[in-house]
């Protein structure tokens, strides 16, 4: 049985994709889970701003690797990967569905490949590096990286801009994300599908999405995780900053810079099912992916 991997930009309609496949799966007698491969998602307490499944959407799939770390926890995908990679061989060895859901491009490469993973940074270098983003910002750090490492990577993306500069001090090569981590070196056979969508159809479910955080108490929630010690990694949550300071409107600006990166990503990955969803629903989708799954069988 292949593991089944679904991932796409923000709010593209991954997780109700992944429920309209489960319902296909069953009527072919499978039994599936799906495995969230979401940076954010993992901590317990930013379950509405990471747009994590709902109870509802769970009790129609089971979804593990949702809020399993503590918010003052610093947590990286090495970690991820040993958790994914554990929930993946038990399924498979019980007989049952993986369906590997996100939008994370590390954490989803994490889970169905071998990391190639970069040694553990000192404390104390980490924590110099941070005080010179609070005071100097991402952008003058992101001016400083060596252009190999700073072509590809948002002047904003303080979470990516914080680790290069760490690997760049320490003389650690970093190499940028390619197509071919997601063709090659696979740990077990896995049928890719990458959903993609129209930019102003992708703008509009964003816009609505936000609201809905919002309406939900997305402020609020991020209000307690400041308060409760979120650490740097919790807080590289898209729209984390903005909503502390009340500004839906510079999260959506916020989420729509990371979605663009995240589509013109996809779109040069070679060797990966790309489905566009423009003008479509959930169940066409599902309906598209279980055929694709069935061709591969």
């Amino acid at each position: 049985m292949r593991v089944l991997a679904i991932f796409g930009p923000t709010a593209v309609g991954k997780t109700g994709v992944a429920i309209e496949v489960a319902e296909l799966l069953r009527e072919r007698g499978e039994d599936p889970v799906a495995i969230s491969c979401d940076s954010i998602q993992v901590y317990r307490g930013l379950e509405i701003l990471s747009g994590a499944a709902s109870a509802e959407q769970r009790a129609r799939l089971e979804h593990r690797l949702l809020g399993v770390v503590d918010l003052d926890e610093e947590f990286s995908a090495g970690r991820f990967a040993q958790l994914a990679h554990a929930e993946i061989d038990a399924l498979l060895a019980a007989g049952r569905r993986p369906i590997v859901v996100g939008g994370t491009g590390l954490y989803m490469r994490a889970a169905l490949a071998e990391l190639e993973l970069r040694p553990p940074v000192p404390s104390e270098v980490r924590t110099a590096i941070e005080a010179e983003l609070a005071e100097r910002g991402a952008e003058a750090l992101h001016a400083e990286l060596p252009p190999e490492l700073a072509s590809g990577v948002h002047p904003n993306d303080r979470k990516r801009i914080v680790r290069l500069t760490e690997l760049a001090r320490l003389g650690i090569a970093a190499h940028p994300s390619g197509s071919g981590l997601w063709s090659e070196g696979m740990r077990v056979p896995t049928a890719l599908v990458g959903l993609t969508v129209d930019r102003e159809e992708l703008r509009a479910r964003i816009e609505a999405r936000a609201d809905e955080m919002v309406r939900f108490g997305a402020v609020e929630e991020v209000r307690s995780a400041d308060l409760a010690g979120a650490r740097r990694t919790a807080r590289a949550a898209i729209g984390f900053d903005e909503l502390l300071e009340n500004d839906a409107e510079a999260m959506k600006s916020a989420q729509w810079r990371f979605a663009r990166r995240q589509l013109t990503w996809m779109r040069r990955m070679e060797d990966v099912i790309q489905i566009d969803r423009s003008g479509r629903d959930d169940a066409e989708i599902a309906a598209e992916v279980v055929s694709l799954v069935e061709e591969e069988a």
